[in-house]
């Protein structure tokens, strides 16, 4: 009794302030003990001491987590591992969508987060986009049963598709697409989107977002390059770390923060078709040395967690490789975040991949290579149940299970979610703000890229009345601004969300109201069609109009897509499209091709009929605002291309190719060539002024293993305008064991200079960074001689042992 009594004093002297902060994970310990007998009590309390005595350390997230792992039934944590969509504890007729008005199913809920202990939600209910209130209570909701109806009070993780601005909330600020921010070259403005993500996906009560999107986007067949930051590594990972830091901040325990999620690790965007969702045979030396760093870069800035990969690399699916997910990823790398699948691809295993006969053998092959937790998304109770029978039949170890759980139930404690499950709408003033409506602005504004100004016909005089024609099925829709994953998951939904931007027509009869601004399209989309599908509209009144107007602005490109659905068969833009920009060239009237698309589309044919050429890529909801201030010269354009513009269908060459893809001209008998021939390279783009290199000096001409090389160069703006230069600094290395790149990118500056003003710019450079992946799957570093190159100046430097 006296051992009762002392214990009962030391605990309530030392771990009171414990107690408190702590109370969701304490409370229901302490609750537990008033129904049992005395004498186990003190054991109870030395236990709860010994735990609670260091108070530092319990308020550490991993310490958090393992308390409540130790606490937890096997079926508990196999429910944390599970994530299932919104749709799924929604009224409705099915699992796969719910009645409108949206309405929580409370017997379904209940059945989920108590019965079967789900630990995540994801997506938006019938997929729309909702407003902050509903979401506000749809969380909340959620959140209050997992609080107050389950034995642990373990909240929910929500997360969200929020790949371009909080996507799925119906008053959010959407940015351009990631491929439009890559063209900004400007990582400080990528940061301040995901800063502004974060804050208005919390104000919606979310605190996950599954975003960036970090896959190359070297083939511009494949239906989501516009998800990514382009084709080069360098630049993805610059701009991935950037997005990444503007979601997570200094800490994800914010409540203006979000925990982020690299995807689709890895080689998502190199199908052989070009299709997705489709096999790539990818060797390891080019997974690691083009589609491994930014990832690597991710896991290096701290991202929370990662997806994977949906695809088949070399005949294994990726959600099955213990090597890509456990080894290289978690243990070669050592994230020790939550690694989630995408959707419905552990069933994709035994469905469509077959490489297992059941869904029970799918669920242990994935959750054996390292899936942490199963975007499910339908039938969670048979994943539940399954999982928990290979347990015990000891086909996955309950290690195995632990492991996953700690990573998620941290990821819980890191976000703050035990103390704040949900966010207070009344705390997010901003959210929808014009604060925010302006870094919209500006980035498409720095996004879009001037490829072709024949005659410096651009920018048009906003003070000359002309009679211009605006043409084209992008001219006049929201849908194709805004492009796939906005307000609904292929876009089809823009326009009933977003009737108070300005469409390209809008934004330029706005811009000059003492112009005649007509809009005839000539080709348009089929309201319900597919992406890919266009009609003639007005054709012959489009092709007259042209013949009377001063100048022409002909608005080609995609419809909106997303995923599987955007899969195209022929690389060139479409044949009305052609059809129509031939037609309105024979007019003999100069124009402005505004290209608005998520790809490059072949326009070999048409572009040479063309006066400009500007490339729009998905600018976002301010994108026709930025478009106008950019045709008229309110804007200078700045943006440089993430990608290579190919000129054919079957020339889709990145820039960092193998010397043998351009060859001179053979002496023999066999003399044969091979030509690079893009239409526009990487990282162009033109300005309305002009940008002089000089001076490009290095410190050193000889450097040893681990030197850092500094590089000089002068830039000067020789033009009579203000405007912002992209300054890219590439390497080649002349010789080397395996055939080297022609050139990479290894550092780039975005800066702005008035007419005549000059800046010197200072690049360092370690020599670890001119690393490739050699036979042995080994970065090393060759000595030899290389080429430092800045616009068009360039000079050698060596490596010596």
């Amino acid at each position: 009794m006296i051992l009762i009594i002392t214990c009962l004093y030391l605990y309530f002297k030392i771990v009171k302030k414990t107690l408190i902060k702590h109370k969701r994970i304490l409370l229901p310990t302490l609750k537990n003990m008033y129904r049992i007998r005395l004498w186990p009590l003190g054991i109870a309390v030395i236990a709860l001491i010994f735990g609670s005595c260091n108070v530092e350390k319990r308020s550490d997230a991993e310490q958090v987590a393992k308390a409540m792992l130790d606490r937890m039934t096997l079926e508990e944590k196999v429910g944390q591992m599970a994530q299932i969509t919104l749709d799924v504890v929604g009224k409705g007729d099915s699992l796969f969508n719910s009645y409108e008005p949206f309405e929580l199913d409370t017997a379904e809920l209940r059945e989920a987060i108590v019965d079967y202990h789900v630990g995540s939600v994801l997506n938006s209910s019938n997929n729309r986009a909702r407003s902050l209130a509903a979401w506000n209570s749809i969380v909340s909701t959620i959140q209050n049963v997992a609080i107050a109806k389950t034995r642990l009070a373990i909240p929910v993780l929500y997360g969200i598709d929020a790949v371009h601005g909080a996507n799925y909330t119906a008053e959010a600020t959407l940015f351009p697409q990631q491929i439009g921010m890559a063209a900004t070259w400007n990582d400080s403005l990528v940061q301040a989107i995901g800063s502004i993500t974060a804050y208005e996906t919390r104000a919606s009560g979310i605190p996950w977002v599954f975003s960036p999107v970090l896959d190359l986007g070297a083939d511009p067949r494949f239906p989501r390059q516009y998800e990514g930051f382009g084709e080069d590594p360098h630049l993805c990972s610059v701009l991935g770390v950037a997005l990444v830091n503007g979601y997570q901040g200094a800490s994800v325990s914010s409540p203006l923060k979000v925990a982020a999620c690299a995807k689709h690790y890895l080689g998502y965007s190199a199908p052989s078709s070009g299709k997705d969702r489709t096999p790539a045979q990818l060797p390891n030396i080019t997974l690691k040395e083009y589609h491994l760093p930014p990832f690597k870069a991710a896991v290096e800035a701290g991202v929370k967690t990662f997806m994977v990969n949906s695809g088949v690399i070399n005949g294994l699916p990726v959600h099955a490789s213990h090597y890509i997910i456990t080894e290289l990823l978690k243990e070669e790398l050592g994230f020790e975040g939550v690694v989630v699948s995408d959707w419905n691809d552990i069933e994709n295993l035994y469905r469509r991949d077959r490489v297992v006969a059941t869904e029970k053998e799918a669920i242990g092959l994935a959750v054996n290579a390292g899936i942490d937790m199963a975007m499910i998304p339908y039938r969670y109770q048979d994943f539940c149940n399954q999982l928990v029978e290979l347990v015990r039949e000891g086909s996955v170890e309950e290690s195995r299970i632990d492991d996953a759980v700690m990573r998620i139930l941290k990821l819980k404690a890191e976000l703050g979610l035990f103390e704040r499950p949900t966010t207070v709408l009344g705390d997010y003033p901003k959210a929808g703000s014009e604060e925010f409506a302006k870094v919209s602005y500006q980035a498409a504004g720095e996004s879009i890229t001037l490829l072709k100004n024949s005659n410096g016909i651009l920018p048009l005089s906003k003070d000359k009345r002309y009679k211009i024609l605006v043409a084209g099925p992008n001219a006049n829709s929201m849908r194709t601004l805004d492009g796939g994953w906005s307000y609904s998951w292929q876009g089809e939904k823009v326009e009933e969300f977003a009737g108070r931007y300005n469409t390209i027509f809008e934004a330029i009869k706005s811009k000059v109201p003492q112009s005649e601004v007509s809009y005839i399209p000539g080709v348009s989309y089929p309201a319900y069609g597919r992406y890919f599908e266009e009609q003639y509209d007005k054709f012959e009144e489009s092709a007259a109009a042209a013949r009377k107007a001063d100048v022409i602005i002909l608005c080609l490109g995609e419809n909106s897509y997303a995923e599987k659905p955007g899969d195209l068969n022929d690389l060139y833009l479409g044949s009305k499209q052609l059809n129509l920009a031939e037609e309105l060239a024979k007019t003999g009237k100069p124009i402005i091709l505004v290209l608005n698309e998520g790809r490059p589309r072949v326009i070999s044919p048409i572009e040479p009929m063309m006066a400009a050429v500007v490339q729009t890529y998905l600018p976002g909801s301010y994108g026709a605002d930025a478009l106008a201030d950019i045709l008229f010269g309110d804007i200078n354009p700045s943006g440089r291309l993430p990608y290579t513009y190919p000129s054919y269908p079957n020339s889709t060459v990145v820039y960092y190719h193998k010397p043998a893809e351009e060859q001179k001209p053979n002496i023999g008998a066999y003399s044969y060539e091979s030509d690079y021939n893009p239409q526009y390279p990487f990282g162009y783009g033109l300005s309305y002024t002009n940008f002089e290199y000089s001076q490009l000096t290095v410190n050193r001409s000889e450097l040893k293993q681990n030197d850092t090389l500094t590089i000089s160069v002068n830039v000067r703006n020789t033009g009579d305008r203000k405007g912002k230069d992209v300054v890219q600094l590439y390497t080649s290395d002349l010789v080397a064991t395996i055939t080297p790149d022609v050139k990479r990118l290894r550092k780039f500056a975005k800066i702005e200079l008035a007419p005549g003003e000059a800046k010197t710019l200072t690049f360092k450079l370690v020599t670890s960074e001119l690393a490739f992946v050699d036979s042995n799957d080994r970065l090393v570093v060759e000595p030899g001689e290389f080429i430092v190159s800045v616009g068009n100046l360039s000079t050698k430097f060596h490596i010596v042992n």
